[in-house]
């Protein structure tokens, strides 16, 4: 029998993953509590969904872990079985060389939950004075070329007025998440890449995409980690600087720091549910199908972060600042959490 390169990975693929799940099931009692990993934005709601969960009385409190969004994937996608998470937190969906690695680690069937939506607040300490920013003006602060004059050049702006004279005229100080984040993948895609001006993009040529989400490494751009309360503290502690996170941090220190408009908006729950602000982004979490059932109270999990009493627009995750999905977004949502649909990953 002749067999293509693409057939015999495919078969190896199979195989492999036939293997993890017989490891898996073989060891299932070694662990009864459910291990959540990943994005830092979704942890506030996760964890508020896993202390009710767990105060049920039916299943142990599940155990998460902010790793950021690309840390969790590749935790994730590493393998099937006690030893590997069940669910993965995300600020962005997955991308397909996730799926790839994933496909190659036996993790097949994957389902996908769209959590909710969200707004990236470009924030600092409410003792600072109100600012607005368009989305050039924020890829200027924080790009690592520029196009001068009708050049390209490493990034010649200090303070925000050498950027605009109508800016503060203070030193450029922007607290930024690291590349593993999709909060900051998202940034890169609705700031950096739609600020980058069409002058720079022609310069950039068939690499514009990715040469204008780069980040300037002068001192100007600091990078802060995953732990957005953290970079809230340093915010609050340094009123000339600022940083991005998701809104419920916003919404959760709201005592502490406040949100900079972008292009003359305010992040807020309606302007984030119709996308009318201009750095509204949707949150996802994905779960192993063949984890269910095995490591108990997955199904149940899921039914619980799905349900109107968390998810609806009088849900307590939108008591923390989640923006809850439209109606046709939230049934499609709940479907898959009560049918287990699966995404392709091909």
């Amino acid at each position: 029998m002749n067999l293509t390169r693409r057939n015999m990975n495919k078969l190896t693929s199979i195989f492999i993953g036939f293997l993890l799940v017989i490891g898996f099931t073989t060891s299932s009692y070694s662990r009864d509590q459910i291990k959540i990993v990943g994005s830092s934005t979704v942890y506030p709601y996760a964890t508020v969904v896993a202390e009710k969960f767990g105060k049920s009385g039916k299943f142990k409190t599940p155990v998460i872990e902010s790793t950021g969004t690309g840390g969790g994937m590749k935790l994730f996608c590493a393998g099937v079985g006690a030893n590997h998470p069940d669910i993965t937190n995300a600020s962005r969906a997955i991308k397909p060389k996730e799926k790839t690695l994933c496909e190659k680690n036996g993790v097949s069937e994957i389902i996908e939950i769209v959590v909710g939506n969200d707004g990236i607040s470009f924030a600092h300490a409410v003792s600072a004075p109100d600012a607005d920013f368009t989305k050039e003006q924020l890829w200027r602060a924080l790009a690592a070329k520029v196009d001068v004059d009708g050049k390209l050049v490493e990034n010649p702006y200090k303070k925000w007025s050498d950027i605009d004279a109508s800016l503060p005229n203070k030193k450029i100080e922007i607290l930024v998440a690291p590349p593993t984040s999709g909060t900051r993948d998202a940034w890169n895609s609705l700031v950096m890449v739609k600020g980058c001006t069409k002058t720079a993009k022609s310069l950039f040529g068939d690499k514009a995409k990715k040469e204008c989400a780069k980040i300037r490494e002068d001192g100007y751009a600091v990078e802060a980690g995953e732990n957005d309360t953290l970079i809230v503290q340093k915010l609050t502690s340094n009123p000339d600087a600022f940083g991005f996170f998701g809104y419920s941090y916003l919404v959760a220190n709201k005592d502490k720091v406040k949100a900079s408009s972008v292009e003359g908006v305010q992040p807020s729950l309606e302007g984030i549910q119709d996308y009318s602000y201009p750095i509204a982004r949707p949150l996802f979490f994905y779960v192993k199908k063949a984890h269910i059932g095995v490591i108990p109270g997955i199904q149940e999990f899921l039914k619980e972060f799905t349900s109107k009493k968390a998810m609806s627009n009088r849900g307590y995750l939108a008591k923390i600042g989640l923006v809850p999905l439209a109606s046709e977004e939230y049934q499609i949502t709940r479907t898959a959490a009560l049918d287990l649909n699966t995404i392709s990953i091909k």
